[in-house]
């Protein structure tokens, strides 16, 4: 290869770098504004869930994962980045942090999917109910264990009934949507 070329192949891959660092960056940003469209409860109604699946869908499992790290980082430092315009390490340590550090899983779960299978239909779509389930899962052990170090003991049952069955519906209704619109905008935009 003449080192011309190198230099135009070269300029070529930092570009494509560019372009990655500027999704990663506008879907973390999405996850900001989805989370701060919320109705309050024990946990809270946002469509956080929404754009973590779409960046993890459009970015691909690697590129969509460090997304949600750096939007968790940006919480993490103290930024209005959570619902209810929370941020700092204790909106994390709190009952509800767990169900925002799961995302993280979430996308180490659809990560390891599309590395074993690639980007098959039947792949993504267990990857998706897959990485809800984790999150779901690491975020009530989590408010489990910080509602009793703080309340008193509450049954498994009673969590549930506060933390995951009322969004088992809205949740599935946002995961198709996160999917349909990704599927869309990765045919449309070429990158």
């Amino acid at each position: 290869m003449s080192t011309k070329n190198a230099v135009v192949k070269n300029e070529r891959d930092n570009k494509f770098k560019t372009v990655d660092l500027a999704y990663i960056a506008v879907c973390a940003a999405l996850m900001a504004v989805c989370s701060w469209i919320s109705i309050p409860t024990v946990v809270p109604f946002t469509l956080q869930t929404f754009a973590v699946f779409f960046s993890l869908y459009f970015l691909g499992g690697k590129k969509g994962t460090i997304s949600v790290v750096i939007y968790i980082l940006l919480g993490a430092v103290g930024i209005p980045v959570f619902a209810g315009f929370k941020g700092g390490i204790g909106a994390l340590m709190g009952t509800t942090g767990g169900y925002i550090v799961g995302f993280v899983f979430s996308g180490l779960v659809f990560m390891l999917f599309e590395a074993l299978f690639g980007r098959k239909l039947w792949a993504e779509i267990v990857a998706f109910v897959l990485g809800l389930l984790v999150c779901y899962a690491f975020g009530t052990a989590w408010f489990m264990v910080v509602y009793v170090k703080t309340k008193g003991a509450v049954s498994l049952m009673t969590v549930l009934g506060w933390c995951i069955f009322p969004f088992i519906l809205p949740d599935t209704a946002k995961l198709v949507l996160a999917f349909a619109l990704g599927k869309t905008l990765r045919k449309v935009i070429k990158w």
